[in-house]
């Protein structure tokens, strides 16, 4: 996230679908069940809709509480599919998602015919 915010220690995606319309204090309460870390921890939580074509972004940044919004016009985030309630991704994995790229695929090996 560069610009204004700092860049967390940790980005943690809530895996469940969630009602967008929730401001800081419900998105800090879903950190709490779901993601089972504190919302002032320095870490970002971001959280999708059920379309998956917009996130918001929770981070504390020290003296108070950053909540973004993104919305793709085309197609949607990619999201992991995992029995988990949360998920962990780098920061490198973060441009790639609010890029609109299928970060999962990054680390996949090419083609067997294109590897030397």
């Amino acid at each position: 996230m560069p610009g204004l915010i700092s860049t967390p220690g940790q980005i943690w995606l809530s895996l469940a679908p969630v009602d967008l319309r929730k401001g800081i204090d419900g998105l800090s309460a879903l950190v709490q069940q779901n993601v089972g870390q504190q919302p002032c921890a320095g870490s970002a939580f971001v959280f999708r809709n059920a379309l998956g074509n917009r996130i918001k972004v929770l981070l504390w940044d020290g003296n108070g509480v950053w909540l973004c919004q993104r919305r793709l016009h085309q197609g949607h985030f990619s999201w992991p599919k995992s029995g988990e309630r949360s998920f962990s991704i780098t920061q490198a994995e973060w441009e790639w998602l609010i890029a609109g790229v299928d970060w999962r695929r990054l680390s996949a090996l090419p083609p067997t015919h294109l590897q030397a």
